[in-house]
């Protein structure tokens, strides 16, 4: 699904983009990516796309060599691609991983290096580990993405940065490589912050539309003519135009487990309690979505969550019509940074 004119509108004014590539191109940038997951391999994909000079690392030694296949250079290990690249970035499926990644960089990172951490992790963590980066003499930025592995694989993904004001300045030809859409949030762990935040509310907005859609349903109402409904709503939203189809076409596929959902959102009941705000919905999410781990899997697609619905009342909520994987049919285009609304 792309994103419609009234979707752009409302993420804020954009300001000057570059070519796609070229300025990063131009300085003769050598990017080492290391994870190459659903997430991570997508992003890798644009940067590969656009022309960069790619080094890869991933520990699924299949995942590296389809990216050699397509031109990209093999990183022997994480030491060896921060000697070797002016950036690395980490996408990585905990801060565990990012950590361990880091130990193995660290000694090779000084004056002209930048770590880019991709990945959805604990904003604590992220200043601990960019502190050890900027203590050696290089640059630290957490760089979260946001808007489902099918905009990260066309390059209209959605980007946050934390950083100081001329690191944002100089990595942004980068990030409007991968990104369409590219946020300078503050400081350091700023992005991380946000990047939780939205992700607890992707999970609220879910769990509604399985009980919305059941309802529905038991309702009488087709099914089809409920996603429309909802789409042309005021309780339209981008989760119900891109998982309400996976869960009416039935394949339930995001790309997104429920063990990385209880991680994020775990992060943003965390980031609650340290501040003192007395949460009421999130520990509701947190406790149905540990239910849909005990019935389902610890690693079940998220998306699979209508089925504690399905079985719990015998109906069966599907449609004929709808796509089984989400496909970006917004245009590839160059990226460019949005600035805030003052």
């Amino acid at each position: 699904m792309g994103i419609s004119a009234s979707q752009t509108k409302a993420t804020g004014r954009l300001w000057t983009a570059n070519l796609r590539g070229t300025e990063a191109k131009g300085n003769g940038m050598k990017i080492g990516f290391i994870g190459l997951g659903n997430v991570g391999g997508k992003l890798a994909g644009s940067l590969l796309r656009n022309g960069l000079d790619l080094y890869v690392h991933d520990l699924d030694g299949a995942l590296v060599d389809a990216f050699k296949a397509r031109g990209a250079k093999a990183g022997r290990g994480p030491a060896e691609m921060m000697a070797a690249c002016d950036v690395v970035v980490t996408c990585l499926p905990s801060p565990a991983a990012s950590a361990a990644v880091l130990d193995e960089m660290l000694p090779h990172i000084g004056p002209g290096k930048t770590w880019l951490e991709m990945s959805t992790t604990d904003a604590d963590e992220v200043r601990r580990l960019g502190a050890a980066v900027i203590d050696a003499g290089g640059s630290a930025v957490d760089c979260p993405v946001s808007g489902g592995c099918h905009r990260a694989d066309s390059g209209n993904i959605s980007i946050y940065a934390g950083c100081d004001r001329p690191t944002f300045e100089r990595i942004l030809p980068l990030l409007t490589v991968m990104g369409r859409r590219v946020l300078h949030t503050g400081d350091l762990g700023s992005a991380s912050i946000l990047k939780v935040m939205t992700n607890y509310l992707a999970t609220a907005n879910l769990l509604t539309l399985c009980e919305a859609l059941c309802v529905m349903k038991a309702a009488g109402m087709d099914l089809a003519t409920t996603y429309e409904a909802i789409a042309i709503s005021s309780g339209n939203s981008f989760v119900h135009e891109t998982e309400s189809q996976l869960i009416l076409s039935g394949s339930r596929d995001v790309n997104f487990t429920m063990d990385l959902v209880l991680k994020d959102v775990g992060l943003f009941q965390r980031l609650a309690e340290t501040h003192g705000v007395p949460l009421e919905l999130s520990p509701l999410v947190i406790d149905i979505m540990r239910d849909g781990q005990r019935r389902l899997g610890e690693r079940a697609q998220s998306d699979r969550i209508i089925e504690r619905l399905e079985k719990a009342t015998g109906l069966d909520i599907r449609a004929p019509g709808f796509p089984s994987e989400l496909i970006d049919d917004e245009p590839e285009a160059p990226g460019a940074e949005v600035r805030l609304r003052r």
